[in-house]
């Protein structure tokens, strides 16, 4: 498996500097008894009581597009203190990103205290995530009904041969911006009469990023 290191200590001290590079050294240790391998490592310098740290919020944008499986840790309080650490071990399991610690000599294992807060924090999102996506897709078949078309943001051509599956890519693009999941937006295309795959809206909105870029 894919996995990244990640180092932190709070302050510009030399011991602490000396801490990051102890860390890294034992965490690649870690990565070979497991067999995993390294694509990365970072080191950050800021606290764990903060959400602000741009080091790790590049690593969380790394989960979210599956670029790695594994994050490699000392302990938990490398990830964050109090609230901070919980709302990074929450995105880290939505990304499916398992996280082993040097403290644990393997995978990191929650309490039942931190199992609890998660649940009640997944449930919490679900349902507001369902809300939301009732909402836009209410406010779509309304737009389609008073003469919205879709289907008139559609690239839909390739460069030659077979015609590429309809989708809107403009909606895709707007949905994405919402902040919606890949799931949640073939779920609202669909809604449309639109027979989109969550893999199909990937793919499309990939290649808009892409060709957008060039």
């Amino acid at each position: 498996m894919k996995a990244i290191i990640y180092s932190r200590v709070s302050t510009d001290k030399d011991e602490q500097m000396t801490s990051l590079e102890r860390q890294e050294g034992e965490l690649m240790k870690l990565a070979k008894q497991f067999n995993f391998e390294v694509i990365n490592c970072y080191r950050e310098k800021a606290s764990g009581f903060s959400l602000d740290r741009e080091v790790l919020l590049n690593i969380l944008d790394l989960a979210r597009d599956s670029e790695f499986q594994c994050l490699l840790v000392q302990d938990d309080t490398r990830l964050g203190r109090g609230k901070a650490k919980m709302a990074i071990l929450h995105q880290l399991i939505k990304y499916n990103i398992k996280v082993y610690t040097l403290s644990n000599n393997g995978e990191y294992t929650l309490t039942e205290a931190d199992e609890m807060v998660l649940d009640i924090v997944s449930t919490v999102e679900e349902y507001q995530r369902k809300l939301h996506n009732m909402k836009i897709r209410r406010g779509m078949r309304k737009a389609v009904k008073e003469g919205y078309k879709p289907q008139k943001n559609l690239k839909n051509q390739t460069g030659g041969g077979r015609e590429k599956k309809e989708v809107p890519i403009a909606e895709i693009v707007r949905l994405k911006n919402m902040k919606l999941t890949f799931h949640d937006i073939a779920l609202t295309l669909r809604g449309l009469g639109f027979d989109v795959s969550k893999a199909t809206v990937h793919r499309r909105y990939k290649e808009h990023v892409e060709n957008t870029d060039n």
